[in-house]
């Protein structure tokens, strides 16, 4: 199996800055909103993510969807997709994602936005399923409470979770970040990649021997032709899962 992280690793922006225009349109947020989060997405975005900023941005998405109706977010991330989120999708990682379902390999999105974003994403990307942030809802409106924060070590134990639940064997397995964040997801897979890392992910990632990958072409999925080396890529990604087995039982 493959785990995939969203912002800046799937994405070339987070999802929460992508859905600020349609969020605004909306009504759900005012202009008054955005200029309380702006500073601290724009942070998270252009600056290595660490626990103190992730944690700001918890606490002030938990703010910010405090009284949402829950049927009319999921509208306007439905009405955002095609505009907002598409455009933004890295090629290099639709390339890898094909490489991965070319090989037989289930496809996990992982992140630490709310399910609510990454369920349209998962089915727009064909991934096999999602783990994600869980906000609670109480009669249709969210409450301002975060349930499930998929989140560092969190990330990890779901991981863990998941693949027993199914059977999987992780040290077979294949998981993508681009922050420091994410470490002990990457710790837990046989198969660690770093894609356009932060400085402490990309010390790490030297350190250990990790793979380390440059994603740096959004497009739009309609706009992307398969590139010729994803069959390719699906039959490198199996062989070398075969060596390593093989290796492991010789």
């Amino acid at each position: 199996m493959a785990f995939f992280d969203l912002d800046k690793t799937i994405l070339a922006t987070s999802a929460s800055l992508a859905l600020t225009g349609p969020l605004l349109r909306s009504g759900l947020i005012t202009g008054a909103d955005v200029a309380r989060g702006f500073q601290s997405q724009l942070a998270y975005h252009l600056l290595d993510a660490s626990h103190e900023r992730s944690e700001r941005n918890k606490d002030a998405l938990a703010a910010m969807v405090a009284g949402w109706n829950v049927a009319e977010f999921d509208t306007v991330m439905a009405q955002a997709l095609a505009s907002k989120i598409e455009p933004v999708v890295y090629r290099e990682a639709l390339d890898a994602i094909s490489a991965h379902r070319a090989a037989g390999h289930d496809v996990i999105i992982s992140s630490a936005s709310a399910e609510s974003i990454v369920r349209p994403i998962m089915h727009l990307l064909g991934a096999n399923g999602m783990i994600a942030s869980v906000l609670e809802e109480k009669d249709g409106f969210y409450t301002g409470e975060i349930a499930h924060y998929n989140y560092g070590d969190t990330k990890a134990d779901a991981a863990r979770d998941l693949a027993a639940r199914h059977g999987w064997d992780l040290s077979a397995s294949w998981a993508y970040s681009d922050s420091i964040t994410d470490e002990p997801l990457l710790r837990v897979v046989g198969n660690p990649v770093v894609v356009n890392p932060d400085r402490a992910l990309a010390k790490i990632a030297r350190d250990e021997l990790w793979q380390i990958r440059k994603f740096g072409h959004p497009v739009r999925l309609e706009d992307r032709t398969v590139s010729p080396w994803v069959i390719a890529g699906g039959v490198i990604v199996a062989t070398a899962l075969a060596v390593r087995l093989w290796r492991r039982r010789a």
